[in-house]
């Protein structure tokens, strides 16, 4: 991580245009997919959406962890200050819950050791990114154990 350091006017102009970029159109789109239809149950899961190219679905996951990979780099490259950033984006940690059980044997199979490194990084940094990352996965149990009781009944 960078150096500790406290956050200035140009750190909060960049966390209104991260903003501002997940705003967009298409964004808004693959922000949607990501939360809403996007849930892995195996590693199998993600390497058959990242092999389906040209598809909306692989777009949007592309589109998704780029944009959080590369606001992940901002943070460890000292561009924009770990605490702003925490505090005011959560779900770069919920999309990294996802699909973190998986990331490991992924990135074997797939030959692709850079795959989300730079989300991983910051999301596993400290412990205050390992309590939210933990809550997140414990958020998203708890929704698929809800969603499998419903479809049950």
């Amino acid at each position: 991580m960078a150096a500790k350091r406290k956050a200035t006017a140009a750190d909060a102009d960049l966390v209104l245009k991260l903003y501002d970029l997940r705003r967009e159109a298409v964004m808004r789109k693959a922000r949607h997919f990501m939360a809403v239809n996007f849930w892995p149950e195996s590693t199998n899961d993600l390497i058959t959406l990242l092999s389906n190219f040209g598809s909306e679905e692989n777009a949007y996951f592309r589109q998704v962890t780029g944009y959080w990979e590369m606001a992940a780099a901002l943070v460890l490259n000292g561009a924009l200050d770990e605490n702003l950033f925490f505090d005011t984006n959560g779900e770069m940690f919920f999309v990294f819950a996802k699909v973190r059980r998986f990331l490991k044997e992924f990135r074997q199979k797939m030959n692709a050791p850079e795959a989300m490194v730079q989300i991983e990084k910051v999301a596993t940094s400290t412990p205050r990114a390992r309590q939210r990352l933990d809550m997140m996965e414990k958020r998203i149990a708890d929704f698929r154990a809800r969603a499998k009781t419903a479809a049950a009944s």
